[in-house]
């Protein structure tokens, strides 16, 4: 099945889901460094997808797909120091950090099959 729009991307989905959960979690959050960062890492997974889904190859796709999986990352980086700063306790904690894991292996799936594809 070829994908036509970067929309019906599973990882693209749920990069978005995250985003609205960072967001919601930490909206309100008066640090506004802390804030920013992780709002800027989230937003980055999905538009990472979309613009490397344009792409002339899938080579390059695979690079924007390879940003967005480190975008993940930062993400959870974040999560493991706002605990530690008292933004987010342990339980809200884990839920978004297997959130951003569920969406970086959907990535690294998809690099595989867009390798696979060669």
């Amino acid at each position: 099945m070829k994908i036509e729009f970067f929309e019906d991307i599973i990882a693209w989905q749920k990069g978005q889901d995250l985003t609205v959960e960072i967001y919601s979690t930490f909206g309100n959050i008066k640090d506004y460094g802390f804030r920013d960062q992780i709002c800027r890492a989230v937003v980055s997974i999905s538009n990472n997808i979309a613009e490397g889904f344009d792409r002339d190859t899938d080579a390059e796709f695979v690079r924007f797909l390879y940003i967005a999986s480190g975008s993940c990352s930062e993400v959870r980086s974040m999560l493991h120091l706002a605990l530690r700063l008292n933004f987010i306790d342990s339980k809200r904690r884990d839920v978004l950090v297997r959130n951003a894991i569920e969406v970086s292996k959907i990535i690294k799936g998809f690099i595989k099959s867009l390798r696979k594809n060669k």
